[in-house]
């Protein structure tokens, strides 16, 4: 059973399954230093010294400051804050893999063109070629049949 499982883990497409998840990961982080930390202080400077992290509502009639002091009172919160840095990290990822997908497509072949439809047939007595349409052929004057 040790050895089968070996086989299965070092199988190339299981390893590079696993180094994929691992940078995956890691760019996710980038992305979520780059939205917090770089993206959303401007955005929220332009809005007027806005924090979108503490952007939320508590559960319960009581105010709380910051959504950490709201969960350190153990009061449940709706952080929509914190949904749109999430949203804007999808967007960040999701548009980096699609600049990928599209960089990567450019170095693939492209599908062949399919071939256009036959506008002629041969003849099956003189073998000329003679339009589809045809059912006399110019050639041999042979009478042709409908299919």
């Amino acid at each position: 059973m040790w050895k089968e499982f070996k086989a299965f883990v070092m199988r190339g497409n299981v390893l590079d399954m696993a180094v994929g998840i691992i940078i995956g990961v890691a760019f996710g982080k980038v992305v979520s230093s780059l939205v917090n930390d770089v993206l959303m202080p401007p955005i929220g400077k332009l809005l007027g010294n806005v924090d979108f992290s503490n952007f939320f509502v508590a559960l319960s009639t009581q105010h709380f400051a910051t959504v950490a002091d709201a969960k350190k009172a153990g009061v449940a919160t709706i952080a929509y804050g914190t949904f749109i840095n999430t949203v804007i990290e999808f967007l960040i990822v999701a548009f980096a893999v699609f600049l990928l997908i599209k960089s990567v497509n450019r170095f693939l072949p492209k599908p062949a063109a399919a071939p256009p439809a036959p506008t002629t047939k041969d003849c099956s007595y003189c073998k000329m070629s003679i339009p589809l349409a045809a059912t006399r052929c110019p050639h041999c004057t042979s009478q042709l049949s409908a299919a």
